[in-house]
């Protein structure tokens, strides 16, 4: 009797021992996707996953879903810490009627998004929606034709504390606007925005209140109504530009609005808009004394010059 215990004792334990390496190994810090995957494949390097969506659940935690080869990889909600990195061959998101990639992640939760082509159909929501997390980094991808009404390239709309990094990227096509910075909350939520390409929407870059933007480096061009606008009356929202290009606007290159709405320019370019600065519900913007703003149909004029220390 004790020599049967003790066989059915150790063939128990190693049954949970087989399980618990099952469970051990079920996800990866690196996984693949490709073309020609399949999402019943653990997402390996040599048998890759069909879609993002089929890779995450494979992916650890804070670990990288990376494109194999070229495809289109389909529409993602990320609730972790998580990079997709699509560098060197196409990483598509082809969507209609939905948003490309869409980020409600844990308060700590970073979130890299490099090497993507994010493609709306004319019907795509917005190509990154953010609702949660503590960072999200857009790198090296291009964001087209979502356009809807209210379509964003970038809508960043943090339910808590977060900041936003946008790198190297071209927004075109939007029915909206290309980057949207409208806080959920109370927190001041900063935006850092450098050498990006934002065309033919509503507007190009836009803050609203508890929102800061710095943003160099860029081009905004093609819009209907605003290149930039800084709009509040009610929580500080600004947007902080230097060595940007803003023109081809045919509303206005520079709006602000508002009372505790700011715009600060250094080393800028605004002209052949339909008015060059627009100001209006008191609000402020703030030249340095080096910028161009002439060739508008009318250039306007800044609430106040500073010398620059």
């Amino acid at each position: 009797m004790d020599k049967r215990r003790m066989v059915l004792g150790v063939g128990v334990i190693v049954v949970v021992l087989a399980l618990g390496a099952s469970l051990g190994y079920a996800q990866a810090t690196r996984t693949w996707v490709s073309g020609v995957g399949d999402d019943a494949n653990p997402c390996s390097r040599t048998a890759p996953c069909k879609t993002f969506a089929g890779a995450i659940s494979k992916t650890l935690a804070g670990g990288v879903i990376n494109v194999l080869d070229p495809g289109g990889f389909g529409a993602l909600t990320i609730t972790k810490a998580l990079t997709i990195d699509g560098s060197g061959t196409y990483g598509g998101v082809l969507v209609s009627g939905t948003s490309g990639i869409v980020v409600s992640a844990g308060s700590s939760d970073d979130v890299v998004l490099r090497g993507l082509s994010f493609e709306g159909v004319g019907t795509g929501v917005n190509g990154i929606l953010f609702n949660s997390g503590a960072s999200l980094t857009v790198e090296n991808c291009t964001i087209n034709n979502f356009d809807t009404a209210t379509s964003v390239g970038i809508a960043f709309q943090p339910t808590t504390p977060a900041t936003l990094f946008v790198r190297d990227t071209i927004i075109r096509d939007m029915g909206w606007g290309g980057i949207l910075v409208k806080p959920a909350n109370s927190t001041t939520t900063k935006a850092s925005i450098d050498r990006v390409r934002i065309e033919t929407g509503v507007f190009g870059v836009r803050a609203e209140a508890f929102a800061s933007i710095a943003i160099n480096d860029s081009t905004v061009t093609g819009n209907v109504n605003h290149g930039f606008i800084a709009t509040s009356s009610t929580n500080p929202a600004e947007i902080n530009a230097e060595r940007c290009v803003v023109t081809g606007n045919t509303g206005n290159g520079v709006t602000v609005t508002g009372s505790v709405a700011t715009v600060r320019l250094s080393n800028n370019i605004i002209t052949d808009n339909g008015t060059g600065l627009s100001v209006g519900a008191g609000g402020t913007i703030i030249s340095f004394g080096n910028n161009v703003i002439e060739g508008n149909t009318t250039d306007g004029s800044p609430t106040s010059v500073h010398s620059r220390r």
